[in-house]
């Protein structure tokens, strides 16, 4: 007899989500965090009156009303506008690529002139069907805009040379023809006052979590226990890496206190050139908008990239032919061994998903 109608494999977003929508429903959830704390990679933690992202930076942007309407149940968000600068050698540039950045790296004042300028990359150099990351970045800005702001921080950040990687990666880029610098142009975008794992908490309030336990333990045990099991972890995993290790990204951050007010102006600067190790700094305070304090110290953070191995927290999925092949597989193995079971969340879904990416899926999954 099942205990549970719904056991949920990760306290994250994803697993929250579902939870609190499964829960509503009148249905029994029991959620499995393997951490001590609830809210997956997007946990935050307040430092010296500073709300820092423990795990990168998130900015919650949703152009999706139902999205948006369902995190305004668990938190009331600041107005914070994400913004970047990429430095490559002594000189910053706004990221994404927009009027501004073609005016420091062209010359040119009008954005009538973008034209002119891609017409001459693309003499140069384009791709009728680009196959790969590079070429369409290539097809998209120009070489040497790629060169110069793109190809050194994604081969740091994905571990790979750029035309090894599934050209819809860079899509998510956005690239603008006017002055616009908002990173993100969604109708709504914020991050919540109180923090991410406030907002976490109360997505789970009144449903039962367990911290501290490692489902794949006793998978066994626990798949027993509900009728039906949603899964957010690796699903290599899951299926006791039977066809090999799916590749990942890993992250190894390096958090301090500066005795500064301000550190680099704003939330995120990006380290596009190569002879850099890390791919961003992140300066917390930043995210504050609206209530930033006003203390005489500052928190940073810098990410470095790594290659992941067994035992290290797998951040993001590197998506090629070879690997989604493999992710296929896996789940028609995990699918017939484990018919119960629902994959989710960036690991489960082996997909690179933004956090209303992930609620919309969850809230389509369940």
């Amino acid at each position: 007899m099942n205990k549970y109608d719904f056991i949920i494999v990760g306290g994250g977003l994803y697993g929250a989500t579902a939870a609190r929508i499964l829960t509503d429903r009148g249905l029994r959830c029991l959620v499995l965090e393997k951490r001590g704390l609830v809210g997956g990679n997007i946990r935050d933690k307040w430092q010296e009156g500073i709300n820092v992202h423990l795990y990168g930076a998130h900015i919650f942007h949703t152009s999706d009303e139902e999205v948006w309407r369902f995190v305004g149940r668990f938190a009331e968000f600041n107005s914070y506008v994400h913004t970047v600068r990429t430095r490559f050698g002594d000189r910053l540039y706004d990221m994404p690529i927009n009027l501004s950045t073609f005016h420091e790296v062209y010359g040119i004042e009008s954005s009538d002139d973008i034209d002119a300028v891609l017409a001459e990359e693309h003499r140069r150099e384009y791709y009728a069907e680009p196959r790969n990351l590079e070429e369409k970045g290539v097809n998209l800005i120009g070489r040497r805009l790629y060169d110069l702001l793109i190809k050194g921080y994604t081969e740091k950040q994905w571990g790979c040379d750029a035309r090894k990687l599934p050209a819809d990666i860079i899509t998510r880029i956005p690239v603008r023809r006017n002055a616009d610098n908002r990173y993100f142009s969604d109708t709504y975008q914020g991050i919540p006052k109180e923090g991410y794992y406030k907002m976490t908490e109360r997505m789970l309030d009144g449903i039962e979590v367990r911290t501290g336990v490692d489902f794949l333990r006793e998978r066994e045990h626990w798949m027993d226990m509900g009728r039906k099991v949603i899964f957010t972890g690796m699903i290599d995993e899951l299926m006791d890496y039977n066809l090999g290790e799916l590749p990942y990204r890993s992250l190894r951050f390096e958090t301090e206190s500066i005795a500064r007010s301000d550190y680099q102006g704003q939330a995120v600067v990006n380290e596009a050139a190569r002879n850099i190790d890390f791919t961003r700094t992140i300066e917390h305070k930043h995210f504050m908008a609206g209530n930033m304090p006003t203390t005489e110290t500052t928190i940073i953070t810098r990410e470095y990239p790594q290659q992941w191995r067994r035992g290290m927290e797998a951040y993001y999925p590197v998506r090629t032919e070879e690997s989604e092949r493999m992710y296929n597989e896996y789940v028609r193995m995990a699918q017939k061994k484990y018919p119960q079971i629902i994959l989710g969340g960036r690991l489960g879904l082996f997909r690179y998903l933004d956090m209303d990416d992930t609620i919309a899926a969850a809230m389509k999954s369940v």
